[in-house]
C-alpha cells in the first residue's frame, strides 16, 4: 500500500520552489561569463542558450536535503549517503565538462571510479530474481553488472538530452515512478522515495525554463547527475527487493535504456566510439520525419510515461499473469515507437 508521508510532499514542493527561484539567477551569470551553448551543424537550437541547468537542479535538491535534515523529516537509510556523495561527484563531473569539455575516456574513467565508490558503499545488484527457482547469486559479476547499470543510465540521460524538455520529461516521470513504487512493495524503501520526489521536483522546476524554447539547457551537469541518481535509486528502492519487480527499473527507463542501446550498437558497427556525438538518437530520427520538438517530446513523454504506469500498476498487482501482460503491451508500445523512427529502405 502506498505511504505516502509529509516528507515526500514537501520535500517535492521545497525542491520545485528553489529551482523555479535559482534558474533565473543561473541564466543571467551564464549570459554574463559567457558560459553558453553555441549552435552548430549538430545542434538544432537557434540561439546561445545556456548550459548549465545542472546548478540548478543540483542545488535545488541538496538544498531541499537539507531543509529536511533541520525540520527532523529526513529518514536514514542504506546506500544515501553513496547516492548523495556520487551525485554530487558526477554532477562535479558534468560541470567541469561543460566548461572545459573533457576527454570522452578521461570521463569515462572517472564515471567508472564513482560508481566503484558508490557499489563499495553498498548500492549495487548482487542478485538476480529467479521465477523458476532460488535467487540466483552474481557473485563477481555483481561489480560489472552494477557498474554497467550505473554508469549506462548515467549516460543514457545524457545521450537523450538532445532537444528542449526532453531529458528533464524523461526524469520527472521516471522520478515518480521510482518514489511510488519505492513506497508500494514490500519491503518499501522511504528514504528512496524522498530523494526520487525531491528530484522530481527540481526537475519540474527546470523544465518551466527548459521546454520549446529553453532558456537552458541542463548539460552535461543537469543529465550525468539525474541519469547517475535515477540509476541508483532505482536500485536501493526496487532492485534492492530481489522480487519480480526488480526487474521494473528495465520498464520505466525504457526510453534512455533503447537510445543508449541503439546508439552505442550503431557507431560499434561504424567502427567509431560509442561516446562520439552524432545526429541519430531516437529524437534525431523522429525530427527527420517533420516532427516538431514539442511533438518529437510528447511521443517519447508519453511512450515512457505509458511505461510507468505499467510498472506501477503491476507493482500493486500480485497476480504474475498481470505482470507478463503488462510487460508484453509495454514492449509492443516500444516496438511501435522504435518501428516509426528506424530508417526505411528505399
Amino acid at each position: 500500500m502506498l505511504k505516502l508521508t509529509e516528507a515526500h510532499v514537501i520535500g517535492m514542493i521545497i525542491a520545485f520552489l528553489l529551482c523555479i527561484f535559482i534558474i533565473p539567477i543561473v541564466i543571467y551569470y551564464s549570459e554574463k561569463f559567457n558560459v553558453i551553448d553555441i549552435p552548430d551543424e549538430r545542434k538544432i537550437h537557434k540561439g546561445k542558450t545556456s548550459r548549465l541547468g545542472g546548478i540548478g537542479i543540483w542545488v535545488s535538491v541538496m538544498l531541499t536535503i537539507l531543509t529536511l535534515i533541520i525540520l527532523s523529516y529526513y529518514p536514514k537509510g542504506l546506500g544515501l549517503s553513496g547516492i548523495i556523495v556520487g551525485g554530487s561527484l558526477m554532477f562535479m563531473l558534468g560541470l567541469v565538462d561543460d566548461l572545459f569539455n573533457l576527454n570522452a575516456k578521461f570521463k569515462l574513467l572517472i564515471q567508472v571510479l564513482i560508481a566503484t565508490m558508490v557499489i563499495l558503499l553498498g548500492v549495487k545488484i548482487d542478485e538476480l530474481y529467479n521465477p523458476f527457482g532460488s535467487p540466483i547469486d552474481l557473485g563477481w559479476l555483481t561489480y560489472p553488472i552494477s557498474l554497467l547499470w550505473i554508469v549506462g543510465i548515467s549516460n543514457a540521460l545524457n545521450f537523450i538530452d538532445g532537444i528542449d524538455g526532453l531529458a528533464g520529461s524523461v526524469t520527472t516521470i521516471s522520478c515518480g515512478a521510482i518514489g511510488i513504487i519505492s513506497l508500494t512493495i514490500s519491503p518499501s524503501s522511504p528514504i528512496t522515495a524522498v530523494v526520487a520526489f525531491i528530484l522530481m521536483g527540481a526537475m519540474f522546476g527546470f523544465l518551466m525554463f527548459n521546454y520549446h524554447p529553453a532558456k537552458i539547457f541542463m548539460g552535461d551537469s543537469g543529465a550525468l547527475y539525474a541519469g547517475f541518481m535515477l540509476a541508483t535509486l532505482s536500485i536501493t528502492g526496487i532492485v534492492k527487493s530481489q522480487t519480480t519487480y526488480m526487474y521494473l527499473p528495465l520498464l520505466i527507463l525504457a526510453i534512455p535504456i533503447l537510445d543508449v542501446a541503439f546508439s552505442s550498437i550503431r557507431r560499434i558497427l561504424k567502427g567509431v566510439s560509442p561516446f562520439k556525438a552524432d545526429s541519430e538518437h531516437i529524437h534525431h530520427h523522429l525530427l527527420h520525419q517533420g516532427l516538431s520538438q514539442d511533438k518529437v517530446v510528447l511521443i517519447l513523454a508519453t511512450t515512457g510515461l505509458t511505461c510507468s504506469l505499467i510498472a506501477i500498476a503491476i507493482a500493486g498487482s500480485l497476480s504474475r499473469y498481470f505482470l507478463w501482460a503488462c510487460t508484453l503491451i509495454a514492449i509492443l508500445l516500444v516496438l511501435s515507437i522504435i518501428s516509426k523512427i528506424m530508417p526505411k529502405n528505399r
